[in-house]
């Protein structure tokens, strides 16, 4: 057998972890893993394949291909799928919920922090430093991600497209990652050959069990809401909670900065959660924790929680719409891991499925670059307005409501993510406190 044909088979670990050591590794990831997804996967990188040779180059890339597919997380899924692949089920729950639940923590603590003193003119300072230097990450995120995702003239163009579609068209986010992923099958088609040749990394689990671990995690994905209307009569309130963010963890392809400006929109107009700009602060926050940055979403679920009129303690309320936003956000990415992994495996040469996870990533581009552009526009100004062009809607800026101090913060943030390479957390905590000092000079 030739080198190469030996290289695309799944290869045994050279260090096998024990369970106490996969433990101890994602313990720490989870509570390092500042800076985003990319940071994240960086280190999750390092640990297992570069340090400890837990698994293969190869095999890692593959199991990241398929989580950036995914709706939810895509870091928090990877997490899973390795400890899945070390440990079978115990390992992929324990590294995905050491993932998780350091960030969850943190963010409880300042999401309370935020509900009771968020009116002071201390932390209105703070946040708006933390504001413009979230601008400065998001773009950068966009260089970021397009580096690795942007291979050729038709993923530049997947990433154009899928910018306009949603800037400009306002066309429904998974209509869009559906395109891509049909157009990455037809490119596939014309010049790629396929290799049908099976990883037998483990068996494929039986059609009947499968079903019934999806009947299982679905059941356990909803127990929260079953449990509330069971015992609560304050169910209604989180009901409605529950049921929008469980619906958010069917869409968020790209993570939180794919789906943030619509969970924005609705918290804001529609259901009346979060006041304009508050978004913004829940993102700041979610920037300073550890985790997934779709960790935001528990804190529009604290605010939610505790302005629901439940007739609890604001708090107490918080904490539950906290933890339910959690719980609805989370435990789907347990589902796609376990259901799904198995049949990837297989799948790993598959000149099909990898076309169509790369045009995937391609379009995830365009979607950051309408986030950071909505971003731009709310931070920088006073007011926004739209200009209609037939079905087309053309977000524009009132020019004369700029605010010129956020757009310098933004500007000395972005000159030291991007070009002196500061990390995340350093230029955070710099904004924050220039954001502090502003109104003292």
């Amino acid at each position: 057998m030739s080198r190469d044909s030996q290289n695309i088979h799944i290869q045994v670990p050279e260090t096998a972890p024990s369970f106490g050591q996969l433990l101890r590794v994602f313990a720490h990831i989870g509570c390092l893993s500042f800076g985003g997804p990319a940071g994240q996967i960086s280190l999750m990188h390092r640990a297992v394949v570069e340090e400890r040779r837990w698994m293969s180059e190869e095999r890692f890339l593959h199991a990241l291909n398929y989580c950036m597919l995914l709706p939810g997380p895509e870091a928090q899924q990877l997490a899973t799928y390795i400890g899945w692949l070390l440990h079978g089920l115990r390992g992929g729950l324990a590294a995905g919920l050491l993932f998780i639940l350091p960030g969850l923590a943190v963010m409880l603590g300042l999401s309370v922090a935020y509900g009771l003193y968020h009116e002071t003119g201390w932390l209105q300072s703070l946040f708006f430093g933390l504001k413009a230097a979230v601008l400065a990450i998001v773009v950068e995120a966009v260089f970021r991600v397009g580096r690795r995702a942007l291979k050729g003239r038709l993923h530049h163009g997947l990433a154009a497209v899928s910018f306009l579609a949603l800037f400009v068209f306002g066309i429904p986010f998974p209509l869009v990652i559906l395109a891509a992923a049909l157009i990455g099958l037809v490119f596939a088609r014309t010049t790629a050959v396929v290799t049908d040749e099976l990883k037998e990394a483990r068996p494929t689990p039986t059609m009947t069990r499968t079903l019934l671990s999806l009947v299982v995690w679905l059941a356990i994905w909803q127990a929260p809401l079953v449990l509330l209307l069971l015992v609560s009569g304050d169910a209604p309130a989180f009901a409605d909670l529950f049921s929008f963010f469980s619906k958010m963890a069917l869409v968020t392809f790209g993570g939180a900065y794919a789906v943030l400006a619509y969970v924005a929109q609705m918290a804001v107009d529609h259901y009346g959660w979060l006041r304009p700009g508050e978004m913004l602060d829940g993102l700041a926050l979610a920037e300073t924790t550890p985790g997934p940055l779709v960790l935001v979403l528990c804190f529009v679920g604290y605010l939610a929680g505790g302005r629901g009129g439940s007739g609890l303690d604001p708090v107490l309320a918080g904490t539950l719409g906290l933890l339910l936003t959690a719980w609805a956000t989370f435990v789907p990415s347990f589902l796609w891991i376990f259901i799904g992994a198995p049949y990837v495996e297989r799948l790993r040469a598959n000149a099909y499925a990898a076309a169509a996870l790369s045009a995937i990533t391609a379009a995830v581009v365009g979607v950051i670059l309408n986030l950071s552009l909505w971003f731009a526009l709310h931070v920088l100004f006073g007011a926004v307005e739209k200009l209609e062009f037939g079905p087309a809607a053309l977000p524009w800026p009132v020019w004369q409501s700029v605010d010129w101090k956020a757009a310098g913060l933004a500007a000395l943030s972005a000159v030291l993510l991007l070009r002196l390479r500061w990390g995340v957390g350093r230029v955070l905590g710099l904004a924050a406190a220039l954001g502090l000092a502003l109104p003292q000079l």
